[in-house]
């Protein structure tokens, strides 16, 4: 008979960590007495991360008196107190190799169903001080497991539990984290744990799309798309010198430069809404300058086309507009992106603001050239008609649309702009416009264009009843960052370290997104480390290879990996949390 040896409970509080501060929940302690458990978490419980635990499919954390004695042996260490992995419940019994998901106990007064394995995240190695623990539970099949609180009730030390119901497909906590972190992810496994009800919808979700790469046929690039997704594989590695063929414009601030390879041979075609990395030289003794620029032509052409706006000071933007010609070779690296359209039959909103109809527009192109019977909404927002890219373009695409309708708003129109004509309506394309519209539920949309204008589409589309799973939205500059519980004040434009370790300079690293290119120092520990003190923004979790959070596209050179990482990145991206550059690397960061 399994038994409980320990209730323990904390509420979140802000500890010193690595020159930071971070708010967890991951401080717990056992508490004498009878404790109610809730439908959310037990009483006198909080977690400090809702997006990584807590909620009703993760109300209460599990771990074994085995995995103790486990990690005593492993690590070497003897001053565990209950709680110290985060849990808030200590049992004898109830292994991860014999527990399955769908398992329901009995504990005192109280009914609960196992959920989910544990999320891997820093903080259990921030609470032992292993930095490698995150990666180590996963290693080692102890991660440990998340319950649901079926029937509220007490629960105390000394309780014992009783096992109420079996899991309908016998899968272990154990097999259930493997089957998502580790490599493998074998088809009869993913769809048998998808028959699971009980599974979190979190982790049927990372798993219903590692059975879809499954279908695609696409394990071949690599990578794991139950956490994260990541771009198709690269046409070619590096940059690539491309010739320019044409240059036109396409609005008074916006120009398009059309890349043909040198030799004449078609270009790998690119995919509906990918960007191309461009690297220039406007001062031949100063280091090169790193842009990326939406593909805006038609998808499967033999040629490149991207359109710029000239920002009025912007280094790249003006070499381009006043220095390029046609006939100038550039340094092109292969089309990326997972701002792509989706193959199905459901109906497209495509919006955009200014020279966000880049990427859109390629969209466009695609859908035109199939004759698509799908329902398509473009939606555009500029300033007037001299402003407004690719008005005649999109007008002759959507003709070939069965299904097309435009909505063009434009926010000072000229007098030489006509209404009905030229564009839709006047003023911004408010919130409420948006809802006034009433786009279809079922439509995948997609936004590009300034954060203010994508964030207010968003919403608006939330608020008309798109699931955010179906809107997506592509940003130009640096992405937010993902920081879990690591408290940040005003954020800081990315800079030069501030105080750069002595010695001599090592391969350079460079941030396409934000502009910046820093000399590597082994003193940075990894590249996250590196990108952290240049205030680049960063998306990392577990910090130890496992989660892919930090997963980055790697747009030139290459990294070398300590530790290696359970299942290596997609093809063309790098880890950053636990890799090194032994040479110049280039970074879509």
């Amino acid at each position: 008979m399994a038994v409980l040896i320990a209730v323990n409970v904390g509420m979140p509080k802000d500890v010193s960590w690595q020159g930071r501060t971070t708010r967890t929940g991951i401080w717990k302690d056992p508490v004498a007495g009878p404790v109610m458990a809730r439908r959310l978490n037990l009483d006198g419980d909080g977690q400090g991360d809702l997006a990584g635990h807590g909620g009703e499919q993760r109300a209460v954390l599990v771990y074994q008196l085995s995995s103790y004695r486990h990690w005593q042996e492993h690590l070497k260490r003897d001053d565990f107190t209950y709680g110290q992995f985060g849990e808030n419940l200590t049992v004898d019994g109830l292994s991860d190799d014999e527990v399955c998901i769908g398992d329901r106990y009995g504990i005192g007064g109280a009914v609960f169903e196992v959920t989910q394995p544990r999320v891997t995240c820093y903080r259990v190695g921030l609470r032992l001080g292993e930095p490698q623990m995150a990666a180590l539970l996963v290693t080692h099949r102890r991660p440990g497991f998340y319950m649901r609180v079926l029937t509220e009730g007490r629960v105390r030390a000394g309780d014992e539990i009783v096992k109420i119901a079996s899991g309908p497909e016998e899968m272990t906590v154990a097999e259930i984290d493997a089957l998502l972190y580790l490599p493998g992810h074998a088809r009869p496994q993913l769809e048998r744990a998808l028959r699971i009800t009980a599974l979190s919808p979190g982790w049927k979700t990372s798993l219903r799309a590692l059975l879809d790469d499954a279908d695609r046929g696409s394990g071949a690039a690599g990578g794991n798309r139950g956490l994260t997704t990541s771009s198709p594989p690269p046409a070619w590695p590096g940059f690539r010198r491309l010739e320019v063929s044409r240059i036109e414009p396409e609005s008074a601030g916006i120009f398009s430069l059309t890349l043909a390879a040198v030799d004449g041979e078609p270009l790998p075609a690119a995919l509906p809404g990918q960007f191309l990395t461009v690297r220039l030289r406007p001062d031949p003794q100063a280091s090169p300058v790193i842009r990326n620029y939406s593909l805006s032509g038609r998808p499967g052409a033999e040629t490149y086309r991207i359109s710029v706006k000239q920002e009025p000071n912007g280094v790249a933007s003006t070499y381009l507009r006043q220095h390029v010609k046609v006939g100038d070779v550039l340094d092109v690296a292969a089309p990326r992106g997972t701002f792509l359209l989706a193959d199905a039959d459901t109906p497209v909103l495509l919006l955009s603001a200014g020279v966000g109809a880049t990427p859109v527009l390629a969209m466009l192109h695609a859908l035109a050239a199939e004759h698509s019977q799908r329902a398509v909404w473009w939606l555009h927002a500029a300033r007037d008609g001299e402003n407004h890219p690719f008005a005649d373009e999109v007008r002759a695409l959507l003709a070939q649309l069965p299904a097309g309708r435009s909505f063009v708003s434009y926010s000072r129109p000229s007098g030489a702009d006509r209404p009905g004509v030229d564009y839709t309506v006047s003023g911004r394309f408010s919130p409420e416009r948006i809802r006034g519209l009433g786009p279809p539920p079922d439509a995948n949309a997609y936004i590009c264009g300034p954060n203010a204008f994508m964030r207010d589409m968003t919403g608006a589309l939330q608020a008309c009843g798109l699931p955010s799973s179906r809107i997506h939205t592509e940003v130009f500059g640096a992405t937010s960052a993902v920081t879990p519980g690591v408290l940040t004040g005003p954020a800081r434009a990315p800079h030069q370290p501030a105080a750069p370790p002595a010695g001599r300079p090592g391969p350079s690293v460079a941030f396409a997104r934000t502009g910046l290119i820093v000399p590597w120092h082994p003193d940075y520990g990894t590249l996250l480390g590196l990108a952290e003190a240049c205030d680049v923004p960063v998306r990392w979790s577990c910090r130890t290879g496992i989660c892919h959070t930090c997963e980055t596209a790697l747009l030139s050179g290459h990294v070398e990996y300590a530790p290696q990482p359970l299942e290596p990145p997609a093809t063309g991206s790098a880890l950053i949390c636990c890799s090194t550059p032994p040479a110049d690397v280039v970074l879509d960061m």
